[in-house]
């Protein structure tokens, strides 16, 4: 028989699609023909395969060889195919039986020497064929504890053609030699894109920008710096700081992710697939399970943020940032075009990206918490005179944030210098990000209970139709708000908003429904106006 077939995947963004990889040869001249839409990189790997299959000491058939990929709509890219057209074409010249061939799927990439290299993506991609009903998939050794996540799927780590020949022939498996004690893992070479490790800004808990020893109760005074913080986290909602250089802004968004609580089984493995298909994933960690911290760069293209790139779009900070925090440092330094595009993943969670070669869904679920000074020498103040910048650059500076943009954000909060009383008072240190921890835990259980039975689980994804007609606050408790609707300090979004933050602020101090003084301090939070109402959450309340 000379027809063979066995299955890969072809990776869209996050999302994959089976790929029945056929090998055919024919009486000829030997040529080697790849068809099925591949793009540069899988079209170069008719030279790796034929050398890692000589190198592994199988023969190379000198007849006329047609590989195709099917469906031939479908775009395929990269090196994951080079195993699966490997095994089609021994399958094709009877060194392995096809018919062991035909349910397995094969994703890794082949080096000359028959070593077989890990590929980005590869949970993506054992998702889809667990999701097409395949149970066996074969994946590089290196790469098998994150294959193994999927629940349901035999998984079969191979370090060389050679093993994997040796595996479905049934014959005797050869030993390779491990690499030397010490030295770097050549086969994790390319891995990783360039410019995405620790200087992106990328970070999770266990890395070096949320160590233990960088706790809440560092930050001194800001109360309401504070409060918003806590409520962000319980209720997950977008945050604003505005203030001075030094009054803390980046403290507290660094200290934010650790008082989330960790991800559960389904996020994480949403997370590490977006991490893998980056290749961002940490050595050794094959599953993300905390809240991703992503903060860009001001300088950062739209591109980079939302996604995008040539060929096949890659995923930007909003989807790397998925379940977790993305934090904007000086966010009117942003281009004001970069910024106006993050409307749309805030309200959908998701973002859609339109090229030649494809459409591209990306999950883009995050919480975003925007840092900016108060003018551009950062001293503007209705409290003193330090500021010597024109009323119209203050302006222009202010004006950087779009209103529609802003309208999104769920709390803004004005973060004024620490005092010198507060920074040497005697135990000044506040509560720790564990205490605070607990309550948001126990917040989000809260709203966990009352979601029951729906799409959410915070109460910053609830739509606002949904808040206003199924979960109402006490009897007046929103009459101010409603008076601040019709003053124009607010817009209908803003309302819907507000009765967001009240839920969420009921559900710290444990209330069965928002009061007036959970919408007055939701008001408060929203706009940024002093109510007098006190700024403490819990007990104290």
């Amino acid at each position: 028989m000379a027809f063979a077939r066995t299955c890969a995947v072809a990776l869209v963004g996050v999302e994959g699609v089976v790929v029945e990889v056929q090998a055919d040869l024919e009486p000829g001249v030997a040529a080697f023909t790849l068809v099925g839409l591949p793009d540069k990189s899988l079209t170069e790997s008719r030279d790796r395969v034929r050398a890692a299959v000589v190198n592994s000491g199988a023969e190379w058939p000198q007849r006329k060889l047609t590989v195709g990929l099917s469906p031939a709509s479908v775009p395929k890219a990269g090196s994951g195919f080079d195993l699966a057209v490997a095994c089609a074409v021994l399958g094709a010249a009877e060194r392995i039986d096809p018919r062991v061939l035909a349910d397995i799927v094969m994703i890794g990439e082949l080096g000359l020497d028959g070593r077989v290299r890990p590929v980005r993506g590869i949970l993506p991609a054992v998702l889809a064929a667990a999701d097409a009903g395949y149970e066996q998939v074969v994946v590089p050794e290196c790469a098998a504890a994150e294959a193994a996540l999927v629940p349901g799927v035999s998984v079969l780590g191979v370090r060389s053609l050679r093993q994997l020949i040796a595996v479905l022939a049934d014959e005797p498996v050869p030993e390779e030699d491990p690499d030397e004690q010490g030295r770097p893992d050549p086969l994790l070479a390319g891995l990783r894109l360039p410019g995405t490790g620790a200087a992106a800004g990328i970070h999770t808990l266990g890395d070096t920008a949320h160590e233990p020893g960088h706790d809440l109760a560092d930050v001194v005074g800001q109360n309401s710096a504070r409060t918003a913080v806590e409520v962000a986290a319980a209720g997950h909602h977008h945050l604003f700081l505005e203030g001075p250089p030094g009054a803390g802004k980046t403290m507290l968004a660094e200290r934010l992710p650790a008082v989330l609580p960790p991800l559960g089984r389904q996020e994480s493995l949403e997370v590490t697939a977006v991490h893998s298909v980056a290749g961002l994933l940490p050595p050794g960690k094959p599953l993300i399970d905390v809240a991703p911290y992503c903060a860009p760069h001001h300088s950062a293209t739209m591109q980079s943020l939302v996604g995008g790139g040539q060929g096949i779009a890659r995923p930007g900070a909003v989807s790397l940032a998925h379940r977790g925090i993305l934090f904007l440092d000086e966010a009117p330094e942003f281009h004001s075009r970069t910024l106006d595009a993050l409307r749309q993943p805030l309200e959908a969670g998701h973002v859609v990206i339109a090229r030649s070669a494809g459409v591209v869904r990306f999950p883009a679920r995050f919480l975003m918490v925007l840092a900016a000074n108060p003018c551009p020498c950062g001293r503007f103040s209705q409290r003193d005179t330090l500021c010597e910048c024109p009323p119209s650059s203050i302006r222009r500076y202010q004006a950087r944030l779009s209103g529609p943009l802003l309208d999104r954000v769920d709390l803004r909060v004005e973060v004024d210098p620490v005092t010198r009383a507060e920074l040497t008072r005697p135990g000044a240190r506040g509560e720790s990000s564990a205490t605070v921890a607990d309550r948001v835990r126990a917040a989000r259980e809260r709203a966990a209970v009352r979601l029951t039975g729906t799409p959410w689980r915070t109460n910053g994804e609830v739509p606002g139709r949904e808040l206003r007609g199924r979960w109402h606050a006490a009897p007046g408790a929103m009459d101010e708000a409603e008076r601040g609707l019709e003053r124009g300090v607010l817009t209908a979004r803003g309302l819907d908003r507000v009765l967001r933050v009240a839920w969420t602020v009921a559900d710290l101090a444990g209330h069965d429904r928002p009061d007036a003084g959970d919408v007055a301090l939701a008001l408060q939070l929203r706009t940024g106006i002093p109510r007098g109402v006190p700024l403490a959450i819990g007990a104290a309340r």
